[in-house]
């Protein structure tokens, strides 16, 4: 990673814990969530780009489904992997709650992450609830500001290969499209899962 990789990373994490402490103070006594809640702090769900079966899909599209939004790409060595099978085992303890639950896998790396490419990479964490999205990266870089979200292509090695540096969390709406909380890698399945069944019930 390079050193401009390495500050773009520590931004958003201060950024990050820095928002998360300031709507935690607001809303703990209203909102006692242990992840961080976000309502009314951040845009609805709303996007246009295409699905990973070759489809354009909006925010719209998935109205009335809970919604983990989180951004990443297909090439990521660690992060993206850990993160996805970490989801995999919130959807798990959800159980029936998990019918109505989609994850959003918004790509960072629009140049090799093709619908197919995401179609594959989802597909072999779960096809039945996630979803690969992917854009021009106009489309990309608009979202990404809508939710604050910080990414950073690094330098191509000699081979054409690359990473990308990007925010880690992930970011949960409600059945109306609301945005409601913010989980990271520090949070467990258990929390994530409990807050989230909370949310579901709250929209029903």
């Amino acid at each position: 990673m390079t050193a401009r990789g390495r500050i773009v990373r520590r931004t958003a994490a201060l950024v990050f814990v820095a928002v998360s402490a300031l709507l935690g103070a607001c809303s703990r006594d209203a909102h006692p969530y242990r992840l961080a809640d976000v309502s009314g702090h951040l845009p609805n769900l709303d996007f246009t780009l295409t699905a990973d079966d070759g489809r354009p899909v909006s925010g719209d599209s998935f109205s009335g489904h809970t919604a983990f939004v989180y951004f990443g790409y297909t090439h990521c060595p660690d992060v993206c992997p850990e993160t996805m099978a970490r989801l995999m085992q919130v959807i798990a303890k959800l159980g029936p709650d998990a019918k109505n639950v989609r994850i959003l896998f918004i790509s960072v790396d629009p140049a090799r992450d093709t619908p197919q490419a995401l179609h594959a990479y989802v597909d072999a964490f779960d096809p039945q609830h996630a979803v690969g999205l992917t854009g021009t990266d106009r489309q990309i870089e608009s979202i990404a500001r809508r939710y604050r979200v910080a990414y950073q292509t690094e330098q191509r090695d000699p081979d054409g290969g690359y990473e990308v540096t990007h925010s880690s969390a992930v970011y949960v709406f409600d059945a109306r499209g609301r945005a409601r909380l913010l989980a990271t890698d520090n949070d467990a399945p258990d929390v994530i899962a409990q807050d989230v069944r909370r949310v579901i019930e709250e929209t029903r």
